[in-house]
């Protein structure tokens, strides 16, 4: 979660500034910035994979390759599109290629944890729900565009408090779904 906020901080604040610099170097570090917290969570994702039993280390096999081949799928089609000049895209879209992976991933392993009666959640381990930590993402997120919507453009302050929303909707859910069946249960 810390190199996550520190992916977001660097995403707030570097990568704006790196289109607007006019030193080759510090536009390479500025732009190159906000890979290294990424690369810190793929790292951790491998060994947890690597420490996982048998069982889980199939289930994220299964997901990772799956994500693999829906992505690689959709990059291609999108590609071939791009080539063809049916839709226009530059290289910012590149940029969504690896959240479309995580998400894949994400679904994918969730679906393979239920055929073994589990969860696919890595709440286990913690004394706070990620639905906790994504509502107080969106709060970040929420705080973020507030404190940058005099410094920012429109629609970059729109998209920021879309996903901010969208975090705390997407963190809200889970603890509206158990309120709604502890409360129905008790009927």
């Amino acid at each position: 979660m810390i190199a996550m906020s520190i992916y977001t901080a660097f995403m707030l604040i570097a990568w704006p500034l790196a289109s607007e610099t006019t030193s080759l170097p510090l536009k390479i570090l500025l732009a190159v910035a906000p890979t290294v917290p990424v690369l810190y969570v793929i790292g951790q994702m491998a060994r947890l994979i690597l420490n996982s039993d048998e069982l889980e280390r199939h289930t994220h096999l299964v997901a990772l390759g799956t994500a693999t081949a829906v992505v690689s799928a959709l990059s291609i089609v999108a590609g071939f599109l791009a080539s063809a000049g049916v839709v226009k895209l530059d290289g910012s879209s590149l940029l969504f290629v690896f959240p479309a992976m995580v998400v894949c991933y994400a679904l994918v392993r969730w679906w393979v944890m239920r055929s073994y009666a589990g969860s696919g959640s890595c709440e286990e381990g913690f004394s706070i729900k990620p639905s906790v930590f994504m509502m107080l993402g969106g709060v970040a997120l929420l705080l973020a565009a507030l404190l940058l919507k005099h410094h920012a453009q429109a629609d970059r302050l729109t998209a920021l408090s879309g996903v901010g929303f969208g975090f705390m909707a997407g963190g809200l859910l889970p603890v509206l779904l158990r309120w709604f069946k502890r409360k129905y249960r008790r009927e």
